[in-house]
Formats: C-alpha cells, sequence, structure tokens
C-alpha cells in the first residue's frame, strides 16, 4: 500500500491525494464534530455555529492569497490526540468530474459503486488518535447521512468516474 489515492478517470483535472499531509489541512474536522450537522442541535447551538462560520468566512476572506496559518501549541497536541475527518466534495470539486452518477471506488477488497450525490458529501478519516490509518488505509470512507457509519469503505486506491 502505497498511502496515496488518486481521483481519476471521466475528470478535466486527475489529483493525486496525499492523506499523511491532512494534518496541517485547516479544512480537517474532529471526529466528533463532523457528523453534528446530522444532529438536533438547540437554537442556541445553531446561532453558535452560525457564527463561528460567519467568523471563519471574514478571517478567509481577509488572508489573500490564502495562506495556511500557524497551529497554536493547543492545535499542536490536539492533532496529536484526536481522530480527523476531511470533506471529500473540495477534492471532487477540484477534480471537475464529469457528467457521473456514479463513481467507482477501487479498494484492496474490491470495487464499489456508489452514488456520486452520496460520495461528494461524505468524509474520509484518516487520523485515529494523531496517527494515520495503517489498518486497512490510507482512509476510510464515511456517507455525510452516516448509512455506513458502523461499516465504512476501507482500503480505498482509486476513485474512478467513468
Amino acid at each position: 500500500m502505497n498511502g496515496i489515492i488518486q481521483i481519476k478517470g471521466k475528470v478535466k483535472y486527475p489529483i493525486t491525494l496525499d492523506p499523511s499531509v491532512w494534518i496541517f489541512d485547516d479544512r480537517k474536522v474532529q471526529w466528533e464534530q463532523a457528523f453534528q450537522s446530522l444532529q438536533k442541535d438547540d437554537e442556541d447551538q445553531t446561532a453558535k455555529n452560525y457564527a463561528k462560520q460567519f467568523s471563519q468566512a471574514l478571517y478567509q476572506q481577509k488572508l489573500d492569497p490564502p495562506v495556511n496559518r500557524s497551529l497554536t501549541n493547543f492545535e499542536k497536541k490536539q492533532s496529536l490526540e484526536e481522530s480527523f475527518v476531511i470533506p471529500i466534495k473540495p477534492f471532487l470539486t477540484n477534480a471537475q468530474p464529469e457528467e457521473s452518477k456514479e463513481a467507482l471506488l477501487d479498494t484492496t477488497s474490491g470495487k464499489i459503486t456508489i452514488p456520486y450525490s452520496k460520495l461528494v458529501d461524505s468524509f474520509l478519516l484518516f487520523a485515529v488518535k494523531g496517527k494515520p490509518i495503517t489498518d486497512e488505509g490510507p482512509v476510510h470512507l464515511y456517507f455525510g447521512d452516516k448509512s455506513n457509519y458502523d461499516t465504512p469503505i476501507k482500503g480505498i486506491q482509486n476513485i474512478i468516474f467513468e
């Protein structure tokens, strides 16, 4: 296993993903927070989430061009102890797949076809307790609707659009 994933096939820009560097990516989300949007939040929590998103959007607007900000000591410690996922949507947006209703996931245990609509809303688990996934890795795919929460798709090597 080489630890990288390719998005290829009928895409405008084939992309190679390296999950080992995502720990430094600002788009990563803590495992516990990834599916919160699916849970019922009270109005106060929802308002706090919107305020946080608004603050982050303002912060991103001030960065021109976008740069990776430095990590605080707390964030460094957290990145070594927490489990993280990253949404797959930005990578699919950059690859620009042609009109496709399905994607073929080439895994170590075979090929799996899933609808594009499920894939685009999915998360890739890439770190467990601050360590890269070595068991059936480099990532585990979790659908955003939690339908495969107990049985994620593991061992993904390629994402192919046909």
